[in-house]
């Protein structure tokens, strides 16, 4: 896709995210079916903090450097494998409960809202610049290794698409409580 198609696939996405997020009370929504896993409340959290806090800010950290970042080796292969697919595998990654990574209850609907619609406003500021994007800047990500500006900027929309799975789950989940 290119940066016009992922900014219309993020609209999409997002609508349907705020759609359903319309079903459930804010009580619902900070309901975690295990005390080591999420809330239906902190995936919509988690997805937009790594949007605005990581993906896009690393996109736009690729856009305005001056240099580019060596970083060594480039892509992982978990980061090629990603990329060449167009999106991670539908398979359920665990990373273990720690302050730095576990996201944080939902105030209200109204953050999750002004959140998602943040990330939708960013991605529209950075889409024009994407196209004269210098891509060997790139930026580190832990997993995937040295991403670009184009790459930072696409894996928002592959990140979202994957958590439909988890949100399928946490709904499943709160149906039977």
């Amino acid at each position: 896709m290119n940066a016009n198609e992922i900014v219309n696939s993020m609209e999409t996405l997002t609508g349907h995210y705020l759609e359903e997020l319309e079903r459930y009370p804010l009580e619902q929504l900070k309901q975690q079916p295990g005390e080591e896993e999420w809330s239906l409340g902190q995936m919509y959290v988690h997805l937009i903090n790594s949007a605005l806090y990581m993906q896009l800010r690393n996109a736009d950290t690729c856009l305005t450097s001056k240099e580019p970042v060596h970083t060594g080796e480039g892509k992982t292969d978990a980061g090629k494998a990603v990329f060449d697919l167009g999106g991670f595998p539908p398979i359920q990654i665990k990373a273990p409960a720690s302050p730095q990574y576990t996201p944080s209850q939902p105030e209200s609907k109204e953050q999750i809202v002004d959140g998602m619609r943040a990330v939708i406003r960013r991605m529209k500021e950075l889409e024009p610049l994407l196209a004269d994007a210098n891509l060997s800047h790139t930026a580190q990500h832990p997993r995937l290794g040295a991403l670009n500006a184009r790459e930072w900027f696409a894996l928002v929309e592959m990140h979202y698409r994957h958590h439909l799975l988890q949100k399928d789950r946490l709904k499943a989940y709160l149906a039977r409580v």
